[in-house]
């Protein structure tokens, strides 16, 4: 290499100042680097960044062995820091939300099993091994890059000192007269900002998770006899069902919405031709995008459950669940109808689940539809068969989670004759002709258009079941776990789901007169909204239940 430079001298120093000017990029860029999608803009790009006037000083004055220790330290932090922004980008994309690091990392085992089912164990191999070496090369770069800066430094002492004691004069004034670009601050202090962030959610995560075993100790129907819990519905065969990914989106977006809301009013439609009617409104779900299980237990518990830490220690508790009110009766037998569980699910017991079925257990021989096991209309025909429509001493309480509306909505199954399911053997047709995971991913319209398909298919699949096998005595409860992702939903959209009472009986309806809730299955824009969280003690005090708290 000196023999090289020694040789070609022009072409050396060219490349030398290249490499220089690339690696204080870099290092630039690093420091303002946004952690929002939405704030990708050039005007970000060209802040004047504190830190690294601050990291210059300090390089400037130290001796060459600490200089070069500093320089590597200070780069592979800053290439942490860049890491952690780019995951954040991550998850406000997909979660609604920044990357927690304490409470986030047993999701991407989760993940990882997802990119499985979509794109195969190669296509997920493949991801896995580009995402590894991307947050190498970031580490490893960026501490390239402020080494070679730090000795371009020390080789320019004066002239580095100049230009710092410059470019902190430009940063002050602007920081002074708050100048700015498209709305975007000169003078940038994003790095110690981000610091002050993370630090204090490392601080209130573990805040929470001590003041939220507490919370989980208080339960305003902890001591209530089962005597004395939902007296008004003793007789009824009630069904909770999730549909996944089953957002407000879903029915007032522009291009979901038309499909959606005509699937919403026909079946409202249909239903009442056979004697049910509906109410509907709107929730507030704890999650977003995805992690479902913590709107599930958030609906059911009365709790905001909003992160894995909190899932744990309620599931880990007696707090009462919806589902575990009516087994604490003695008057319902319960069973929960879960087509999405593969593997053990000690979650059962606190759910007051008597049996369980999983995907294993349903019988079906067809096809996977990417990360759903089966199709909803499958699941719920096996429900009929195998659970509702068998005789029992007791009425029931089902627990259903349907699946076919998760992401990434493709290939997505058809509606069959319920005669012709059998062992799941037809949709096999069905599956090959539907459309490829890769094919929809990285195409926003074409997801949102095949998502609010899945949604259509899914609540046909429900409220046709509900038409052909429902009775004088059945009450269904639907709603969605939570909204899609953004790139689906929107950047800024809500964290609402639809949710709908459906029954026969008009004193179930006489019960929540006061509710306000909308008539068929389509909530009105205006009607109420709550958090998911409220939903548990209304329904319970709606339907007669005595509150008797324990406290926290």
């Amino acid at each position: 290499m000196r023999a090289w430079k020694e040789d070609h001298p022009v072409a050396a120093r060219v490349i030398g100042i290249s490499v220089s000017v690339l690696a204080a990029l870099l290092v630039v860029v690093s420091f303002v680097l946004p952690n929002r999608p939405e704030n990708f803009q050039l005007a970000q790009f060209t802040r004047l960044p504190v830190e690294a006037l601050i990291g210059a000083v300090v390089l400037t004055a130290l001796p060459r062995r600490p200089r070069l220790i500093t320089a590597w330290l200070g780069g592979v932090v800053l290439g942490v820091l860049t890491v952690l922004n780019l995951l954040d980008v991550g998850f406000y994309q997909y979660l609604g939300r920044g990357f927690n690091v304490i409470l986030d990392w047993p999701l991407f085992t989760d993940a990882y099993s997802y990119l499985q089912d979509t794109l195969g164990g190669t296509g997920a191999l493949g991801a896995l091994i580009a995402a590894v070496a991307i947050v190498v090369v970031v580490l490893g770069v960026t501490a390239l890059a402020v080494v070679r800066l730090s000795n371009v430094i020390a080789r320019h002492r004066a002239t580095t000192t100049r230009s710092v004691l410059v470019l902190s004069m430009v940063w002050m004034t602007c920081q002074a007269l708050s100048l700015q670009v498209s709305g975007v601050p000169l003078a940038a202090e994003h790095t110690v900002t981000m610091l002050q962030y993370r630090s204090d959610r490392i601080r209130e995560t573990v805040r929470d998770e001590r003041e939220f075993g507490k919370t989980a100790q208080a339960d305003t129907f902890g001591n209530t006899p089962g005597s004395q819990l939902v007296p008004d519905l003793r007789g009824k065969d009630m069904i909770f069902t999730f549909i996944e990914s089953y957002g407000r989106s879903a029915v007032e977006d522009p291009i979901m919405a038309p499909g959606v809301d005509k699937t919403l009013d026909s079946s409202t439609q249909a239903l009442a031709k056979a004697g049910f009617h509906a109410k509907s409104g709107w929730l507030t779900s704890a999650t977003y995008g995805g992690s479902s299980w913590l709107g599930h237990s958030t609906f059911m518990s009365g709790l905001w459950v909003s992160n894995q830490n909190r899932y744990r220690t309620v599931t880990a508790s007696d707090h009462l669940t919806l589902t575990d009110a009516f087994k604490k009766t003695g008057a319902w037998d319960t069973v929960g109808v879960m087509p999405g569980v593969q593997k053990g699910w000690p979650e059962a017991k606190w759910y007051g689940l008597d049996k369980v079925y999983n995907a294993f257990q349903l019988g079906y021989k067809g096809p996977k539809f990417s990360w759903s096991t089966m199709p909803d209309q499958y699941a719920l025909e096996q429900f009929q068969q195998q659970v509702h429509g068998k005789k029992h001493d007791k009425p029931l309480m089902s627990f259903v989670i349907l699946t076919s509306s998760h992401q990434p909505w493709a290939p997505i199954p058809k509606m069959v004759g319920w005669n012709q399911l059998g062992n799941g053997s037809i949709f096999d047709a069905i599956q090959k002709a539907g459309n490829k995971p890769a094919d929809i991913i990285a195409d926003p319209t074409r997801s949102k258009e095949e998502y609010g398909k899945s949604v259509q298919y899914s609540v046909t699949a429900l409220t046709q079941w509900l038409e052909r096998y429902g009775n004088d005595n059945t009450v269904l409860v639907f709603l969605g776990d939570h909204q899609p992702i953004s790139r689906v939903s929107g950047n800024n959209a809500s964290r609402d789901v639809p949710c709908a009472i459906v029954a026969k009986d008009p004193k179930v309806f006489d019960k929540i007169a006061d509710w306000g809730w909308s008539d068929g299955l389509r909530p009105a824009h205006n009607a109420p909204v709550w958090k998911m969280s409220a939903f548990r003690d209304r329904f319970l005090k709606a339907y007669g239940s005595t509150p008797h708290p324990t406290k926290g």
